[in-house]
């Protein structure tokens, strides 16, 4: 039982675990940003547009069922709208993630990597010269 409890505390505190968890944690509070946006937003500006329309009434009668093409529409334009929401705030990020990967200077080497080129340069001369 122990061992379980250990491996099972190396997994939980591995850093993909945690990555993984706060990515969801975010995205849910993310979900609720966007969808004020595209409904509260977008939605009134698109009414506008197309001079408000309603979509949801939209039906079409097939014998006795009702299928609401409306309803798919109206699925289908927020699916879009949050779409574009999500993509214009990854590139934002992205962007921002360049500039700070940009201005962060390289890494010096590493003691090893120095030694292993210094036996590279002693070879290069052996054989050369």
């Amino acid at each position: 039982m122990k061992r379980f409890i250990q491996e099972f505390k190396t997994f939980a505190l591995r850093g993909n675990v945690l990555e993984m968890a706060i990515g969801v944690i975010i995205g849910g509070a993310f979900t609720s940003i966007v969808n004020s946006l595209v409904q509260d937003v977008f939605t009134p500006i698109i009414g506008v547009l197309t001079g408000g329309i309603d979509f949801s009434a939209l039906t079409i009668g097939l014998g006795n069922a009702q299928i609401k093409v409306g309803n798919f529409i109206n699925a289908v334009i927020s699916f879009l709208l949050v779409a574009l929401c999500i993509f214009l705030f990854i590139k934002a990020i992205n962007r921002f993630v360049k500039k700070t990967k940009e201005e962060t200077p390289p890494p010096l080497p590493s003691r090893e990597e120095l030694l292993l080129a210094e036996i590279r340069d002693l070879l290069k001369e052996r054989i050369n010269g």
